[in-house]
């Protein structure tokens, strides 16, 4: 079996290297490009385990503005973070909502809680 080379900006630092993961049967054999090595880890962690932060906007019934942007507190597994975005496509919360508020607890069974990003007052008649 041949070996599969993965490319990987690293985001760590201002640097921004460039590296090459070099992987065998799964099993990473070489990681190179890194100056720093947070940028080691960097590359590991997207070959083993993506993690991203969910952003995005909800429905808001009783606000002066109709969505309301949310986020998850922490990075969850990437694999997870259109699955998360369809289930939130339809979710309406009511208004008052206070910024970092939880909107939904334990998101996706994942331990990370989704919260909102700004404070909505309701509607005034």
């Amino acid at each position: 079996m041949t070996h599969e080379t993965y490319l990987y900006t690293c985001i760590r630092c201002p640097l921004g290297c460039e590296i090459q993961l070099t992987e065998k049967k799964g099993k990473v054999i070489k990681i190179e490009g890194n100056i720093c090595k947070q940028g080691k880890e960097y590359a590991l962690e997207e070959f083993t385990n993506p993690l991203r932060v969910l952003t995005t906007t909800v429905q808001v019934a009783g606000a002066e503005i109709g969505r309301l942007p949310v986020r998850t507190v922490s990075p969850i597994p990437k694999n997870l973070v259109s699955l998360g975005a369809k289930q939130l496509a339809n979710l309406v919360i009511k208004a008052p909502v206070k910024c970092g508020q939880v909107i939904i607890p334990d998101f996706l069974q994942t331990g990370v809680d989704l919260i909102s990003s700004r404070d909505l007052e309701m509607k005034n008649s």
